[in-house]
């Protein structure tokens, strides 16, 4: 006999990449980051989920990423990078990357949010190289402003929020399938609950 599809016992969260303790994010699947410290974000989550990350971005965009100021968070070193022209090459790097199993992390930095259709391509891909054995590759794609792309399995911005002496930034969770929308200070290295200034 068949077991019954629905039950009583509580279901197992997937596995997750657990970055703070407020805010995890599901392995085998895509996230997007936005905001003015996307990057800087991308690089808490590859330090977490640890080498190789496999970065892709513009061959031309203005905004590269600096070692130096990578150092400070992820060492240089764990950092592949690849370079391509159009939006769509990218998506392209990041759907083969995401395929291959090969790197916990792949970053995909674009000018604008991508399709739907292109999202579930990266969401099979990751699914896919969880199915190689090697790891459960979590794929990142960095969007501006307030990013947007349909289909992500969470959203979060983040952004500069430092004072003199004093270095930080506000999390928030624009979107989660099982989650509501929330905001964090992360400062220190460490997450607080956010408290609007006075």
């Amino acid at each position: 006999m068949a077991p019954a599809l629905l039950s009583r016992r509580p279901h197992a969260p997937p596995p997750a990449l657990v970055l703070w303790r407020d805010i995890t994010l599901p392995l085998a699947r895509v996230h997007e980051l936005c905001g003015q410290a996307r990057r800087t974000l991308a690089l808490h989550v590859a330090a977490q989920a640890g080498g190789p990350v496999i970065w892709i971005s513009r061959r031309h965009a203005p905004d590269q990423l600096n070692p130096c100021g990578v150092q400070a968070i992820l060492p240089p070193g764990e950092l592949i990078f690849a370079a391509t022209d159009r939006p769509d090459d990218s998506l392209w790097a990041m759907e083969e990357a995401l395929r291959s199993g090969a790197a916990p992390v792949v970053v995909a930095d674009l000018a604008d949010p991508p399709a739907m259709t292109p999202v579930r391509r990266l969401h099979l891909a990751a699914e896919a190289g969880a199915g190689m054995g090697l790891c459960r590759p979590l794929g990142l794609i960095l969007t501006p402003g307030t990013g947007g792309a349909p289909g992500v399995e969470t959203r979060f911005r983040c952004d500069p929020v430092h004072a003199p002496g004093q270095t930080a930034w506000r999390i928030d969770r624009l979107r989660a399938r099982m989650q509501p929308p929330k905001t964090w200070r992360l400062e220190g290295g460490k997450l607080h609950g956010w408290a609007a200034p006075d």
